[in-house]
């Protein structure tokens, strides 16, 4: 399964002459390509799909479906991490 995951930038970089950021999703951090969301910023939620953020979305929405996610188990299946179990 491929899910679209919201989290929160942390920080934003070039890499290689990409636009990136490291993001947070609960806790769990990863580096995310930020060139389809040009105008994002430090503190904003974005959706992410397959290492790219997709769309930014506001910081409830981005926590409900985080909830969500961990409550299904899928949050730490999604991002490559060990779940609690």
């Amino acid at each position: 399964m491929c899910l679209a995951v919201p989290g929160r930038i942390e920080t934003i970089y070039e890499a290689m002459g990409t636009r990136m950021a490291r993001m947070s999703f609960a806790g769990i951090e990863k580096d995310v390509c930020l060139a389809y969301l040009p105008d994002a910023a430090v503190g904003h939620y974005a959706i992410v799909h397959v290492g790219f953020a997709i769309s930014l979305v506001d910081e409830a929405s981005a926590a409900e479906t985080l909830r969500q996610f961990r409550e299904l188990g899928l949050l730490e299946e999604e991002l490559g991490v060990p779940g609690p179990h």
